[in-house]
């Protein structure tokens, strides 16, 4: 783990939107020492990031009669050094400007997951660009609200600055040590090429999950009964919210109507082939054969552990009960073997007290991890 920093970005920073991201930047800044303000137009979601610890409300006694982010008094309070603005898509550009108007000596940056659209409005509103900083953590979770937030989400997690041309070097650099106490890796694009790059990592895989989910509906419910691993693995992000989704497609939808049709172009020849096959046409395999294949070629260019080149694993599958301490004593053993597991996941065996865990480890120790498990008492069932 990353961790923050010795020396912290300095603050008051001030946190617009207290969701699942403001509240966990919030944490993991108090978790570095930083002092840390928070505002939010809903009273329950401040009340609750107030109470996990993640900074003081603003002062609301001399609270406006409107209510938009960042309009809320900070009589008595020091002015923030850094305003992160963190609420829905919509609202950013409209609070990036507030905060431009309300604090002008302070550096302002967002989280919005698109930004040429949001930065383009914030200077049509008014924003002074020289201070703001685009930003977009590459975390989350498929829970929203603040109740979500931890302190560790944007641990050894990319998080990518998009200054705009007339933005001052040293605003920058603010944002860049906010990033690093949030123990997170800054890394720069300019507005355009991120949105570019989420609409195929992030967002065009959120509506393809969304949709294969959503044919569960109109499924047999036998048929949902048996689902597997794989199916949880492609359905999992199709639980996080709908509006703000929404949200954040509507904002980006020409890059992501780009890898969308890619995406349909090639599943139609696959569907193609299919019915050839269906119909016995010889040879008509042949092309699903190679969306499969360039799939998995596809795939291995996701960066491995820590951003690294991806590696080659072997898994070992080991059988294990259902109760308290028994992952806490697989572990154990493994340590005390030497060997580091690189990665795991769990699958529960129906209708038993029990999990399959698969241990990920380099090819090297499997043998030796066998070993040492069954030496242990466990139940390992299988390795590849």
């Amino acid at each position: 783990m990353t961790g923050p920093l010795r020396t912290a970005v300095e603050g008051p920073v001030l946190v617009v939107g207290t969701g699942l991201i403001g509240t966990s930047i919030a944490l993991s800044l108090r978790r570095a020492g930083v002092e840390v303000l928070l505002d939010d137009v809903d009273p329950a979601a401040l009340r609750t990031a107030v109470e996990m610890g993640a900074g003081r409300a603003l002062d609301s006694t001399q609270q406006p009669a409107h209510t938009e982010p960042g309009a809320r008094s900070t009589a008595g309070l020091p002015q923030p050094m850094i305003v992160l603005v963190a609420v829905p898509p919509l609202a950013a550009a409209e609070a990036v400007a507030r905060a431009c108007e309300r604090y002008p000596d302070a550096t302002i940056t967002d989280v919005s997951s698109v930004k040429a659209p949001v930065l383009e409005a914030a200077a049509q509103r008014g924003a002074d660009m020289a201070r703001v900083v685009g930003g977009h953590p590459m975390a989350g979770r498929e829970v929203s609200g603040a109740a979500g937030a931890r302190a560790d989400l944007l641990d050894d997690r990319w998080w990518i600055l998009t200054p705009c041309p007339t933005t001052q070097p040293a605003r920058v650099d603010a944002v860049r040590r906010l990033v690093q106490t949030c123990g997170a890796v800054a890394a720069e694009l300019s507005p355009q090429e991120h949105d570019r790059a989420v609409a195929l990592v992030s967002h065009a895989p959120q509506v393809l999950s969304s949709v294969l989910a959503g044919e569960l509906l109109r499924a047999r419910p036998a048929y949902v009964q048996i689902a597997g691993q794989g199916l949880r693995d492609m359905t999992r992000i199709a639980g996080s919210s709908s509006a703000l989704w929404t949200e954040i497609l509507a904002a980006n939808a020409e890059p992501v109507v780009e890898v969308l049709s890619g995406v349909m172009e090639r599943l139609g020849r696959a569907l193609e082939d299919l019915r050839s096959v269906v119909d016995g046409q010889a040879g008509a395999i042949d092309g699903l054969t190679q969306a499969l294949v360039d799939g998995a070629q596809g795939r291995a260019l996701i960066p491995g552990k820590h951003g690294a080149a991806p590696l080659d694993y072997a898994e070992v599958a080991v059988m294990v009960a259902d109760r308290p301490g028994e992952l806490a004593r697989l572990f154990v053993a493994a340590g005390e073997a030497g060997i580091n597991l690189e990665d795991v996941r769990i699958e529960h065996v129906l209708g038993r007290p029990s999990g399959l865990v698969e241990l990920s480890v380099r090819p090297a120790a499997t043998e030796p991890l066998i070993t040492a498990l069954r030496a242990r008492g466990f139940d390992v069932r299988g390795w590849r």
